[in-house]
């Protein structure tokens, strides 16, 4: 049985002694950054090579949201406005269809270099007051605009044969705090976080993989974050309904306290099926492995599940999706 873990590496290439870590290990699969992307051919190789240390066809997974949180980067892939900038740049039914060519053009991008996993789409919702941490990653400021172009990014995705990460459950819209240096609290109550934001997660509870969110939630658990309450991944669970592999946020962000080797363990006992570990510290991730364990039988179903999702792309004609996408963006287009 894998370890209930996502890794990252450290660096652009992998070398023995890591490679010989990763095989022990064994981690579920594995998440890149920007230390770890040089150019295309660098990247094939890294993600094969991730591969062929755990023996398997283990999912490789990026934060390719666009705009501040996009880890490929010009010269070599196309530079993306941010999530929120794009939906303001076009309108109707279009704004939808943009999303959707977005992230289709993206998932082309990822499988020609081994990834085949995106943390996105974004559920959360947009207010007056979200940190700019997370505000233009958002798609929009209430559920109706949010819920159909989650919806795009998925199937986008999806079609290019990459696994959509949808994050970060249950909401993390109302954060006033960065969470990778502060931890949030949302004081809403129930009644009105339904109605606002668990309703995108609740709409797209059917996709198979999705992000917790170091977030706590007032009315639901006020003394411990999401990742590590058991009541709200039960919530995530039966509330909202999301029964695919559910995944941690970064282990490595302030808003969680205690040891990795602690923040670990509080996430399994939670319920989150897989600890995200991402920066690529081999005493830090050995401390992560110990404490995560392996993959519980439900978390091995739900793997299973997600993994069969993780279909070979369509064919498409990227040139003419490029040009209906510009089209689009110039108002040329309107659905």
């Amino acid at each position: 049985m894998s370890s209930a873990t996502i890794l990252g590496p450290s660096g652009p290439v992998l070398d023995a002694d890591e490679a010989a870590f990763f095989r022990e290990a064994d981690p579920f699969g594995f998440i890149l950054f920007a230390r770890n992307v040089e150019d295309p051919e660098q990247l094939r190789r890294l993600t094969g090579d991730l591969r062929a240390a755990v023996g398997r066809d283990a999912p490789v997974l990026v934060d390719q949201e666009g705009g501040r949180v996009q880890r490929l980067r010009a010269p070599h892939w196309r530079e993306w406005l941010p999530p929120l900038d794009q939906m303001a740049a076009t309108s109707g039914r279009g704004r939808d269809r943009a999303v959707w060519l977005r992230y289709r053009l993206i998932a082309h991008e990822l499988r020609a270099v081994g990834i085949d996993a995106d943390c996105a789409p974004s559920g959360d919702i947009a207010g007056m007051d979200t940190h700019p941490f997370l505000r233009n990653r958002c798609f929009g400021s209430d559920a109706a605009t949010v819920i159909p172009a989650a919806r795009a990014t998925a199937n986008g995705l999806l079609s290019g044969g990459v696994l959509p990460v949808m994050k970060h459950l249950p909401g993390h819209g109302r954060a006033v705090v960065d969470s990778h240096l502060h931890l949030p609290h949302v004081m809403a109550s129930l009644e009105e976080l339904d109605a606002t934001d668990f309703a995108p997660f609740a709409a797209l509870a059917d996709l198979p993989m999705a992000m917790t969110a170091h977030i706590v939630f007032d009315a639901v658990d006020p003394d411990r974050p999401a990742t590590a309450s058991p009541d709200v991944i039960r919530l995530i669970r039966e509330r909202i309904g999301f029964d695919g592999l559910l995944m941690t946020d970064d282990l490595s962000m302030e808003a969680l306290s205690g040891t990795l080797g602690d923040r670990a363990a509080a996430g399994i006992a939670a319920g989150c099926d897989i600890i995200l570990y991402c920066k690529g510290v081999r005493a830090e991730a050995e401390e992560v492995v110990d404490a995560a364990g392996p993959m519980s039988d439900a978390a091995a179903r739900r793997a299973e599940r997600a993994l069969a999702a993780r279909i070979a792309p369509d064919t498409i004609d990227t040139a003419l999706l490029e040009a209906e996408f510009e089209a689009l963006l110039k108002g040329q287009v309107h659905g």
